[in-house]
């Protein structure tokens, strides 16, 4: 039994006895219809898709759903999350081995895919106990992190057959007017208004600095580490959010996450990685290597900051709108609609 899994809470339960079954007849190499039924828990994390861990004995797997309730309609695309990982693998190792994918919602409630399990540690808020970081290695595990965000960044799309990914020159664009259509679609009373900030995105979009593979969703804990020796990262999960487009913008969604020491309380309270410890770098030495790395010129990065904070306030008022209709229980969500407007709060700072 990991520590990361739970027993399945009641509203995401499914039929394991179905799940079963469809594995057997659609893939037999992961198991077959005369083994054991398989134990399912729940991962703990995740506030988005749900992510289940299915185990055969000793052989492991991950399920990966949609959750439950009124959604995005382009949101949660299981097929189109399989197969991003399906191509990319060849040119990017570090993603998960994907096994199998089901479209069939009678089977579980929902579409889903399975994928094999990677061994090693992934860090939360806080690192794990026993675990210490010394400021030269908490240097190397940062600067490992944006070695290979930057790596992924250098993946030509139509090398990777993913160039039917993108939309072509305008993703700025884009990405500013889908946004604010979302915020606006999810607004609660009790959030923020961020009237100011998408103005202020809507007149100061650059243009595309480049067409990339870009993860989304890139930190921390969405990255398997070894961390037996020097930091490693030997997989990267969660491609829900994947695409191709302009790569600095992922790099300003990833520092939305990037919390220092140096950072005020409130934005203390919301850190879900342990960038805080000491010998991590700030969010400019961030950028400074990430641009090094990559050969990409940016003379000035706060639209991308203003971004990826404003883009993180939105995820977190869907989020909360989901817990608020009852989609959800998960009381670890409670806190999302207070997190939106202190993010959006921050942002605004940012304007001036």
């Amino acid at each position: 039994m990991t520590a990361d899994t739970i027993a399945v809470r009641t509203e995401d339960a499914f039929d394991i006895a179905r799940l079963h079954a469809w594995i057997g007849a659609h893939a037999p190499h992961i198991a077959t219809v005369d083994d054991a039924l398989p134990t399912v828990r729940q991962f703990k994390g995740g506030a988005s898709n749900l992510t289940f861990l299915v185990a055969y004995g000793d052989r492991e797997f991950v399920l990966r759903r949609p959750p439950r309730g009124h959604r995005a309609s382009s949101a949660h695309d299981m097929n189109r999350e399989f197969t991003v990982q399906q191509r990319l693998r060849p040119h990017y190792p570090l993603v998960p081995q994907v096994e199998a994918y089901c479209a069939d919602p009678t089977v579980i409630g929902d579409e889903f895919y399975l994928m094999s399990r990677i061994d090693g540690t992934i860090l939360r808020r806080d690192l794990p106990a026993g675990l210490t970081l010394s400021p030269g290695e908490a240097l190397d595990l940062a600067h490992t992190v944006i070695d290979a965000q930057a790596d992924l960044h250098q993946i030509e799309p139509a090398v990777a057959g993913l160039d039917d990914l993108g939309r072509g020159p305008g993703y700025v664009r884009r990405q500013v007017s889908g946004w604010t259509r979302r915020y606006n679609d999810s607004r609660m009373g009790d959030v923020a208004d961020a009237s100011d900030v998408m103005t202020w995105l809507d007149a100061h979009q650059p243009d595309d600095i480049a067409a990339r593979v870009i993860h989304g969703d890139w930190r921390l804990d969405n990255l398997i580490l070894d961390l037996t020796g020097r930091p490693r990262i030997v997989g990267v999960l969660d491609w829900e959010m994947a695409t191709v487009g302009d790569p600095m913008m992922d790099v300003g969604a990833s520092l939305a996450y990037w919390i220092t020491a140096d950072d005020e309380e409130a934005f203390h309270l919301m850190r879900l990685q342990p960038t805080n410890l000491p010998g991590m770098p700030s969010r400019d030495e961030y950028v400074g290597r990430y641009l090094s790395r990559t050969g990409f010129a940016v003379d000035d990065w706060r639209f991308y900051e203003v971004y990826g904070l404003f883009r993180l306030a939105v995820i977190a008022q869907q989020i909360w709108a989901r817990y608020r209709r009852g989609d959800t229980t998960n009381p670890a969500l409670a806190h999302f609609g207070a997190a939106a407007s202190m993010l959006i709060d921050r942002a605004q700072r940012r304007l001036a």
